[in-house]
């Protein structure tokens, strides 16, 4: 299992490690609902919140353009993991959730959209563009987490959503529940 000769594998697992998370940044920079957007004649950073997630893509073009987003962007989440697995298949878990983190890294911070608009901010410095990463993350997870947390965590932001029509609310809640799960999991393994 030489990366090359004198490497160790220790080499190699940094190498691909390395690999996972440049490949999975870039992959969750792709700003979906900005393109989407740019498609139907809609800068996403300029209505609403100004945020390139599914929920201001749902306002501002339609609720069929808002869930295509989403669904666009749990499979940023879903490949990243995917990807990460091929890359080091010894090391599944440990791969997915590298990917995991800079998948929605990506997503939130992304090179690509801010790059594409190349806004300046109040300060005079340039505006990094990016969303919540939340169905990212909701793509990592389903990769990631056993079924009754993922349950769990929809079932507790449905509730949210539907009793205070807050979508980020309801969303964010169903992750702090969902990494708690993965913690608690992780600690009694």
């Amino acid at each position: 299992m030489d990366l090359h000769e004198g490497g160790t594998i220790l080499d190699a697992n940094l190498l691909n490690t390395i690999l996972i998370i440049v490949l999975s940044y870039l992959l969750g920079s792709v700003p979906t609902a900005y393109f989407i957007g740019r498609l139907r004649g809609v800068n996403i950073f300029e209505v609403g919140s100004g945020n390139m997630g599914g929920t201001n893509a749902a306002r501002a073009m339609g609720i069929q353009w808002g869930v295509l987003v989403v669904v666009l962007d749990v499979l940023k989440g879903v490949a990243a993991v995917l990807i990460a697995r091929e890359i080091m298949p010894s090391h599944t878990y440990a791969a997915g959730i590298i990917a995991a983190i800079a998948v929605v890294i990506g997503h939130s911070w992304s090179l690509f959209a801010t790059l594409l608009t190349m806004s300046i901010n109040k300060t005079g410095k340039l505006s990094i563009k990016g969303g919540k990463g939340a169905a990212t993350a909701l793509g990592t997870l389903i990769m990631i987490a056993p079924a009754y947390i993922i349950v769990a965590a929809l079932t507790l932001a449905a509730l949210i959503i539907a009793f205070t029509r807050f979508v980020s609310l309801g969303v964010l809640a169903a992750l702090l529940i969902a990494a708690i799960g993965m913690i608690a999991l992780s600690i009694m393994d």
